[in-house]
């Protein structure tokens, strides 16, 4: 029996869970589309792609972009497919109320979402399904109440909406070292083992915090395109924290970049041993520095190296309605 108090209120100085998951589309008008409209989320921010501004950034989440909520995409149109496998995170999990996974079958079959059946793991149901360009998610009905406060719009209500992550996957030819970065720096600790997962847990935060591996030994790579994970971001406070971090992880011999700023949050980033990229990102200074709550994800927000081309990045990217 799992059984949790979830919360969303960070303890102290640790990473608390998961910030923000990075995937790849393949047309951002179709990933606007499935997630806004079938999924129920908010666009919390339309800007590109800091290193090629000819591609959007889609962030998706609940009203205000919590940490823990946002999952973001690069659209490069046109991309191809990718192909999930090991030295990647392979599967998304978002936490969704209690009994609300039949109004989920019923809306995946209106809108033809690939999906599967009904089942359990570590306790607890989960609902399998693909977005439109293969990338695997579960919706799952964590053993706790989770409090967080989700988007809601007229299809998708309160009662069943998605509250944010719940965990997230990565699939590795061995877990070992891995492992050693979650419970050694990250302070996560091992919470269970089904079959070949195993569960890592911090008990920093109540939600998104929860880390699966899956070990794989026989399993080749993955390559990153449509439908594919690109980053998985983990949670700090605030920079001082944040470069408390890359100290730790600089000493473990790993490779890490400069604090790098991403006008809504700061970030530091490091390939793990598995071959997973990370990322550090802190809650500071949020979404909401360039757009007031109400109209988060209306405009078209550039960063500054790039206003002065607005007009001719504006005509470049795809048109989204």
């Amino acid at each position: 029996m799992y059984l949790y108090v979830l919360n969303s209120t960070i303890m102290g100085n640790e990473i608390a869970g998961i910030h923000h998951i990075t995937a790849i589309a393949g047309n951002a008008k179709k990933n606007h589309a499935f997630y806004t409209e079938v999924l129920g989320l908010r666009m919390v921010k339309k800007t590109v792609n800091f290193d090629d501004p000819g591609t959007y950034h889609f962030y998706f989440g609940n009203e205000t972009g919590t940490p823990g909520t946002i999952l973001t995409f690069f659209p490069w149109e046109g991309i191809g497919t990718g192909r999930t496998g090991t030295g990647m995170a392979t599967e998304i999990g978002y936490s969704v109320p209690k009994d609300s996974l039949p109004f989920w079958q019923e809306r995946f079959q209106q809108f033809n979402v690939k999906h599967g059946e009904i089942g359990e793991r570590f306790g607890e149901q989960y609902l399998p399904f693909q977005d439109p360009d293969g990338l695997k998610i579960n919706l799952i009905v964590p053993n706790g109440e989770d409090t967080r406060k989700p988007w809601e719009t007229a299809a998708v209500t309160t009662p069943v909406a998605t509250r944010g992550f719940h965990n997230i996957t990565l699939t590795l030819r061995s877990k070992t070292a891995t492992a050693a970065i979650l419970t050694d720096i990250f302070g996560y600790a091992l919470d269970g083992q089904e079959k070949n997962i195993t569960r890592y847990r911090t008990d920093s935060i109540g939600t998104a915090s929860i880390v699966d591996l899956v070990e794989s030994p026989g399993e080749g790579p993955g390559y990153n395109a449509a439908g594919t994970n690109h980053h998985v971001a983990f949670r700090v406070k605030n920079e001082d924290i944040l470069m408390e971090y890359r100290e730790k992880i600089r000493k473990k011999g790993l490779q890490i970049t400069p604090k790098i700023d991403r006008d809504y949050f700061f970030s530091l980033y490091f390939r793990e041993p598995g071959g997973v990229l990370f990322e550090l990102a802190t809650e500071n200074p949020g979404f909401t520095r360039d757009e007031p709550l109400e109209e988060l994800g209306t405009h078209l927000k550039l960063p500054k190296q790039y206003e002065a081309q607005r007009e001719k990045i504006e005509a470049i990217l795809p048109t989204l309605h």
